[in-house]
């Protein structure tokens, strides 16, 4: 597993944790829990608010900040689904052979702002974020009442799996 992590921002030095470790262990966790079957590569970056929401504007043509976007690589149906996933494959770093998974960039203000917002640590939010990005990589989605409940569930197994909770 290869996470490349680009820091756009010095935001991230702020944080009271050690979040690239928790990074580290987050990737993991999610990929565990969704019964992954391959290795992968992935792409983290930290931005600001403008730059979040030039990529926001550009890519969704939504001109606003957002606190996290993700770029998937491979597509999944409903989450899951990893069983067309081959061994040859131009989805391959070919130095490594791992999957590229995609591209998660995650705007470090947004997180300081929304745990203040709902009361709960930065660490719990940055982490949130993350494992939230990584299911919408892997497939899942929110637009359907019935795909989030789905991806709640995913999500909170893997945060109680962290040991991270609300405070």
């Amino acid at each position: 597993m290869t996470i490349l992590l680009e820091e756009e921002t010095d935001q991230a030095k702020k944080l009271d944790f050690d979040y690239r470790s928790l990074l580290e262990q987050i990737v993991p966790a999610v990929l565990a829990t969704e019964g992954f079957p391959d290795s992968i590569q992935l792409s983290v970056t930290f931005v600001d608010e403008a730059v979040i929401q030039e990529i926001n504007r550009n890519f969704r043509e939504m001109d606003a900040p957002t606190d996290v976007l993700s770029f998937p690589m491979l597509h999944f149906s409903g989450g899951g689904g990893f069983d067309h996933l081959v061994q040859e494959s131009a989805d391959r770093d070919p130095e490594t052979g791992e999957l590229l998974l995609g591209d998660i960039v995650l705007c470090i203000p947004k997180v300081f702002a929304q745990a203040s917002e709902y009361g709960h640590s930065e660490k719990r939010e940055y982490a949130f974020l993350l494992v939230h990005s990584l299911l919408h990589l892997m497939g899942y989605d929110h637009i359907e009442d019935a795909d989030r409940d789905v991806m709640e569930d995913r999500q909170r197994s893997v945060m109680e799996q962290l040991q991270i909770g609300r405070d």
